[in-house]
C-alpha cells in the first residue's frame, strides 16, 4: 500500500499541492501535520508510521517535510528499511524500492557520515590548537591567585566567611572550594 505524508509549517500555507501530488502517486492514505519539521511530536506522522506494514511505500511531496537534517532524514529511512518498507520522495526523484534510489540514499548516508566525521576531527584539531597557545577551555576561574590570597588573609583574620565571598564577588560554595574550611 503507498501510505502519504504531508506537512506544512504555518496556517497561511497549504496543503493542497501536496495531498494532489500524493493522490497521483495513489496513495491509499494520506496523513497531514500543520507544524513546524523541527518538532519531534507530529501526530500525523506517527500515524502514517503506525500504518505502515512490511512492503508497503511511504511517499512524501519531498524530503524537507520530513525533517531538516541529512542526518535526521537518514535516520528515517534507515528504521523504515528495518520494516521493510520502502520510501519514496516525489520531487527528489528517490524511490528505495529501486537498486538505484537504494544507491543513491547509501551515497547521502555515506556523505553525512563523512560530514560528522569532519566536523570532529577539525573540532579536535582545533582544541589541541588552542591548548598549544596555552588556552584552556570551559569558563574563566573566578578566584584568582590574588583572590585567594586575599581571601586567606581576611579569613584569618576573623572576617565571616559571606562577607569575604560578597567581597570578592563569589559565593560561599567557591570560596571553600578555593579556601577549604579547615585551612581557615
Amino acid at each position: 500500500m503507498h501510505i502519504g505524508y504531508a506537512r506544512i509549517s504555518t496556517s497561511d500555507q497549504n496543503l493542497d499541492l501536496q495531498i494532489t501530488a500524493l493522490k497521483k502517486a495513489e496513495c491509499k492514505k494520506i496523513y497531514e501535520d500543520q507544524l513546524s519539521g523541527l518538532k519531534a511530536d507530529r501526530p500525523g506522522l506517527q500515524n502514517a508510521l503506525d500504518q505502515l506494514r512490511e512492503g508497503d511505500t511511504f511517499i512524501v511531496w519531498k524530503l524537507d517535510r520530513l525533517g531538516r537534517s541529512v542526518k535526521g532524514l537518514i535516520d528515517f529511512v534507515s528504521e523504515l528499511e528495518k520494516k521493510k518498507v520502502h520510501f519514496k520522495s516525489l520531487t527528489d526523484h528517490i524511490d528505495t524500492s529501486t537498486p538505484m534510489g537504494r544507491f543513491f540514499f547509501h551515497i547521502l548516508a555515506s556523505m553525512a557520515q563523512m560530514e560528522r566525521d569532519l566536523i570532529a576531527e577539525r573540532t579536535r584539531a582545533g582544541l589541541d590548537a588552542a591548548r598549544q597557545r596555552g588556552r584552556v577551555g570551559g569558563r574563566k576561574r573566578q578566584m584568582t591567585l590574588s583572590k585567594i590570597e586575599s581571601a586567606k588573609k581576611l579569613l584569618a583574620n576573623g572576617i565571616p566567611p559571606k562577607e569575604v565571598a560578597n567581597n570578592l564577588g563569589v559565593s560561599i560554595p567557591t570560596l571553600y572550594r578555593w579556601v577549604p574550611a579547615q585551612k581557615i
